[in-house]
């Protein structure tokens, strides 16, 4: 049976007092709404679609950096959850199969749940997410049931004490046939307190048809919603104990986990290590037997196995490490890929260029690759040494076994197992220096006299 999949993504989120649409905040280095996508993404829905209302065009355009096939419809006026999803009608006209609706400010939903709900929608006609409560809180309305079968969704202010009394909750998602849901949707009225839509109404009309309703439970935890700044910094804890924890287990070292900081697409292979205090961005790769040492940051990078990099080190998106790679303290790579065994050690920085095996490049190398309007690339070859306080104005390529004296400024290309030497011959003064300094010392008892 083929799934659609209806992401409500309309609110404005006043609460987080931002001009950034709710969705959109990060937790791990990624839009709350990514994290829906990827877990929806497990049920390889037909149809994506994301409602948005409050800051479309940017909800749109990251939905789309997410997956382009994305279907994204607005809401123009916040009516309610049902009239929400009542706004992917005619985007899914024709539709035969089911529609899962979730939310795009719950970042733990996890993908076997979905699978779950449409198992679940194998046997009944609606189907409903549920979570039993910890403690009794006046937030969540009630699920009422009779056995397996869903009598109906409560709201707490409108519930009896026996029904407030009730732990197993909603957490607001569904699974229907499209049809089906379309059409009790059409039914739903706005005679309520607050004149909205809302798509809990669906399981009593259901139930009034004599539909099969029921409900799925999950963990309280997958239906964590983030509704404030508050929320936004406990959600990324919970996201980080969480993934710290799978790192360890999967036979990762972390010798100070909790100042490790992951991304939520942050891959580590087993017997890496990481030392404190590393951050990962988003888009990195740690190969098995690798070593991230302390104060290091990464995005976008690939680090291959046996390589080290750091301490103080930072690897920028297109940074490519061959096997056994050193890069050291204070050393920036960023679009750049550097072969097996090549070291950067020191002080350096290497960007758009390529450095070839086992080549060295010494303390305070920079390669030059901006001219203020356009990016250019340096060539380096195998085995080559690089020697320190090189300036490597690109483009410009080194061969193999070529060599750069110390403080050279290198603007023109240098051949296999040449030297090549760019800077100033030294110039000696005698005596100069006393006389300068002589000069100086007056100058300054001078303006100390003046003052």
């Amino acid at each position: 049976m083929s799934v659609a999949l209806i992401i409500l993504a309309a609110g404005k989120g006043t609460r987080m007092k931002s001009d950034l649409p709710k969705v959109l905040h990060p937790i791990a280095g990624a839009p709350m709404l990514h994290h829906t996508l990827r877990a929806g993404s497990a049920l390889e829905p037909a149809h994506t679609i994301v409602v948005a209302g409050h800051g479309s065009d940017q909800v749109r355009a990251s939905a789309m950096d997410f997956d382009p096939s994305v279907h994204v419809v607005l809401q123009e006026e916040q009516l309610g959850t049902g009239h929400a999803v009542d706004q992917a009608r005619a985007a899914l006209e024709g539709f035969e199969g089911d529609v899962v609706v979730v939310f795009g400010d719950t970042p733990f939903l996890q993908p076997d749940t979905l699978t779950r709900m449409v198992e679940a929608r194998r046997t009944h006609d609606v189907v409903v997410l549920g979570f039993d409560i910890a403690e009794l809180q006046p937030r969540y309305g009630r699920l009422v049931m009779d056995g397996d079968r869903l009598v109906k969704i409560v709201e707490y202010k409108d519930a009896t004490e026996d029904e407030r009394a009730i732990r197993f909750t909603n957490s607001g998602l569904m699974a229907c046939d499209a049809k089906v849901l379309f059409e009790l949707l059409s039914e739903v009225t706005n005679n309520n307190a607050s004149g909205e839509y809302y798509l809990t109404a669906v399981p009593e009309l259901a139930n009034a048809r004599g539909l099969k309703v029921t409900a799925v439970k999950c963990d309280e935890a997958e239906t964590l919603g983030v509704d404030s700044r508050s929320d936004l910094a406990d959600a990324d804890a919970i996201f980080q104990t969480r993934a710290r924890a799978q790192l360890l287990d999967s036979g990762v070292t972390m010798m100070a986990p909790d100042t490790v900081y992951l991304s939520f697409d942050t891959v580590v292979g087993r017997d890496a290590l990481i030392e404190p205090n590393v951050v990962f961005g988003p888009d990195v790769t740690v190969e098995s037997g690798a070593t991230i040492r302390a104060f290091s940051h990464l995005e976008g990078c690939h680090v291959s196995r046996g390589a080290i990099v750091g301490p103080y080190a930072r690897l920028r998106p297109g940074a490519e490490l061959a096997e056994d790679v050193r890069i050291g303290n204070f050393v920036e790579v960023k679009n750049a890929t550097l072969a097996t065994g090549a070291k950067v050690n020191h002080l350096s920085y290497i960007g758009d260029a390529s450095v070839g095996e086992a080549s060295n490049i010494g303390a305070g190398t920079i390669t030059c690759n901006y001219d203020g309007v356009m990016k250019h690339r340096t060539e380096i070859g195998a085995r080559a040494f690089i020697g320190s306080n090189t300036m490597l104005v690109a483009p410009v390529s080194v061969g193999d076994e070529a060599m750069t004296g110390s403080g050279s400024v290198i603007t023109s290309d240098v051949e296999d197992g040449a030297l090549a030497i760019a800077r100033a011959p030294q110039v000696e003064k005698p005596g100069m220096a006393r006389k300068l300094f002589e000069m100086l010392r007056a100058k300054k008892a001078r303006q100390s006299r003046g003052s």
